[in-house]
């Protein structure tokens, strides 16, 4: 099952990788975005990460899923948006919403969103390409099947301060992780 590292990790890369390789043009407030983000992430914990050691889960994060040297460009573009919405699907509901300071989840959801919006423009051009690929597994489901994880563990723990705490470290992770993604293509 992929991790949610995965899509946190896609926005450190067009922070920082070679987006110019991917044949899209991103502006140029993408990379200060991404840098927000992963600042917002950092400022929303509310407690110790070492109070909540118990609560601990491998979500079966794939580096091979942020290599890259084994997609397509639209594959890796495809992934990278799928990773961007799942986490603000992650983050976007009525559970989130009461377990993080209002103001700093606003805007990462609001960062979040104009990263989709930006790599939206990256999408339509690379999709046949994406179509066309033979013999490989969706990467974008296999991003799918790690949040779906992610969403049952915060189910089962009840949304519990601690879960919550364990998925944004989570995502924080998948950020440094993901910028290798697009120097790779």
């Amino acid at each position: 099952m992929a991790p949610v590292l995965p899509l946190l990790t896609a926005l450190l890369v067009f922070g920082y990788g070679p987006v110019g390789s991917l044949g899209c043009d991103l502006s140029q407030d993408h990379v200060q975005v991404s840098k927000e983000n992963i600042a917002l992430l950092h400022q929303m914990q509310r407690i110790s990460s070492f109070r909540c050691r118990k609560d601990r889960k491998n979500f079966g994060f794939l580096r091979e899923m942020v290599d890259g040297s084994h997609m397509q460009k639209a594959q890796a573009i495809s992934v990278l948006q799928e990773m961007l919405q799942e986490i603000s699907n992650v983050f976007g509901t009525q559970q989130s919403s009461g377990a993080w300071n209002t103001t700093l989840l606003h805007g990462l959801l609001s960062g979040l969103h104009w990263q989709l919006e930006d790599l939206g423009t990256c999408l339509v051009p690379e999709m046949k390409e994406a179509e066309s690929a033979l013999g490989m597994e969706d990467p974008a489901l296999a991003v799918k099947k790690y949040f779906q994880g992610i969403r049952l563990y915060l189910k089962e723990k009840e949304y519990s301060v601690c879960a919550w705490e364990v998925v944004r470290v989570e995502i924080r992770k998948a950020f440094s992780l993901s910028t290798n993604l697009l120097d790779r293509l």
